[in-house]
């Protein structure tokens, strides 16, 4: 016999008996041990935590009797300490909301994107984002192109052209076109519809390419010649170091 519900519930443990809401349950998740009550886990019924103890397709046991979940289990300690009525820490808000996503617990979600971390981050870095043209498939070019560039070197610079109105884009395309540089390997951002600016947007490409692993820096790439040389508003060498 088995229930979905939390409150004077049962569930039939590995051996076949059933299990109360208060049963002890062990757990292994890729490693980290836990322990708490059957209740805590079926605590929100309808998230995928509660799934996974409440029906016929529990998890499958590891070889000390521990119902064992294929996953790192760093941060599961804030989605329990959570069940039982704390609140997770606010620094390490982004790493247990990928926890209360993947659980399903949306109350933690909630809790965690009304966060000044996940807060800035969601509605404001990433709707800003939303409205600059392609901006994820450019970090994807920008990547290709350093990678491109890299053989035998230690570092590979990607020229980058962020115009935040048509009238830049205007004067981007005249520069671009002076350049000795491969004019199809200058990847373009914008223009764009949001009060953050250039410098902002730089940000944004230079926080998104070293999440994924690569250490980059930035400055105005420079035109004109000798003492007349100044820097351009809008062209950018970013520069990837890879060694």
């Amino acid at each position: 016999m088995s229930s979905t519900g939390s409150r004077g519930t049962s569930v039939k443990s590995n051996m076949g008996s059933p299990q109360s809401a208060s049963s002890v349950i062990s757990l292994n998740i890729g490693g980290h041990i836990y322990s708490t009550m059957l209740g805590t886990l079926l605590k929100y019924p309808r998230s995928r935590l509660a799934e996974m103890f409440s029906g016929q397709s529990r998890p499958k046991l590891d070889l000390e009797g521990r119902y064992f979940i294929d996953r790192d289990g760093t941060y599961f300690k804030h989605v329990l300490e959570f069940l039982r009525g704390h609140e997770p820490p606010p620094s390490l808000a982004e790493e247990v909301y990928q926890e209360a996503m993947y659980y399903g617990i949306e109350p933690l979600a909630k809790l965690l994107e009304d966060s000044p971390k996940l807060f800035g981050e969601m509605v404001g870095r990433r709707q800003f984002l939303a409205r600059v043209p392609n901006y994820q498939e450019n970090i994807e070019v920008m990547v290709r192109v350093a990678r491109a560039e890299a053989v035998a070197c230690r570092q590979s610079v990607v020229m980058v052209c962020v115009v935040r109105n048509e009238e830049d884009a205007a004067k981007c395309h005249e520069v671009v076109n002076g350049l000795d540089t491969d004019k199809e390997s200058v990847v373009r951002f914008g223009p764009w519809k949001a009060s953050p600016s250039i410098l902002d947007l730089l940000y944004c490409i230079k926080l998104d390419i070293e999440s994924k692993g690569y250490s980059t820096s930035y400055r105005p790439h420079e035109i004109g010649k000798g003492f007349l040389m100044r820097p351009c508003e809008f062209l950018f060498k970013f520069t990837f170091t890879w060694w």
